[in-house]
């Protein structure tokens, strides 16, 4: 596979600078992309602003980046699993941009589509929607998001072929499929780099949005809020 880069630093290498908008698959902690997230707090790049339905928590996933402070600005529609999120919000140091979680994947996707913006009722006549163009439509009001498109984009998948098609999976499917095209440079973090190629209707994220693959290094999958019956 000529996509296939060794390691998630030489990945990144060329690609990674600071300011850029990153776009980051993941939902929770279930799909994120673990190695590129490490990678790029190792780097040291500054300033970044990070598309993410959420920030992870503190210590895990995307909360790497804010212990690091290398985050400027938050595009996210979740964020309350993470106490340094809200101390930095706060204290004025980090911006914030909330988005419902829906319109969130739709402005990736859009961005992904080549489309501009659309319009949506979500959020009409609330906070989210002061300042934005409105217009009408068969009696209702609409209020007008524009598309996501990132710098970089970084994924999570369960398999992919030697063209670099991904297949997820089950949950960590999620935000990583709009992700993956939002990217201007998409760069994929698998757990399996299988031999044959997957079977078209398997394939979730065609290769042609692929820049680089990355094998990530196994480790166990962390669970957020674990919830049992007592016996």
């Amino acid at each position: 596979m000529t996509k296939r880069f060794s390691s998630a630093a030489e990945a990144l290498d060329g690609v990674l600078r600071d300011g850029q908008t990153i776009a980051v698959g993941g939902f929770g902690l279930s799909g994120n992309p673990a190695d590129l997230i490490e990678a790029v707090r190792d780097s040291g790049v500054r300033d970044l602003t990070i598309v993410s339905n959420n920030m992870g928590v503190d210590g895990r996933g995307l909360g790497l980046l804010l212990e690091a402070k290398q985050v400027r600005r938050v595009i996210a529609s979740y964020v309350g699993e993470n106490k340094l999120f809200a101390q930095q919000y706060l204290a004025g140091t980090l911006e914030v941009e909330f988005a419902p979680q829906g319109t969130l994947a739709e402005r990736l996707r859009a961005g992904g589509a080549g489309i501009a913006a659309f319009y949506t009722r979500t959020a009409v006549g609330t906070p989210l929607a002061e300042g934005k163009p409105t217009a009408e439509f068969d009696g209702e009001t609409y209020v007008q998001e524009r598309a996501i498109r990132a710098d970089l984009a970084l994924v999570h998948a369960w398999r992919a072929d030697p063209a670099g098609n991904l297949r997820y999976r089950l949950a960590a499917r999620n935000f990583n499929p709009v992700v993956a095209t939002a990217g201007e440079v998409t760069i994929a973090d698998v757990e399996q780099v299988q031999e044959t190629y997957l079977d078209p209707d398997d394939v979730h994220t065609p290769s042609v949005h692929i820049t680089r693959v990355i094998v990530s290094t196994p480790r166990e999958k962390p669970i957020e809020q674990r919830t049992v019956r007592e016996r």
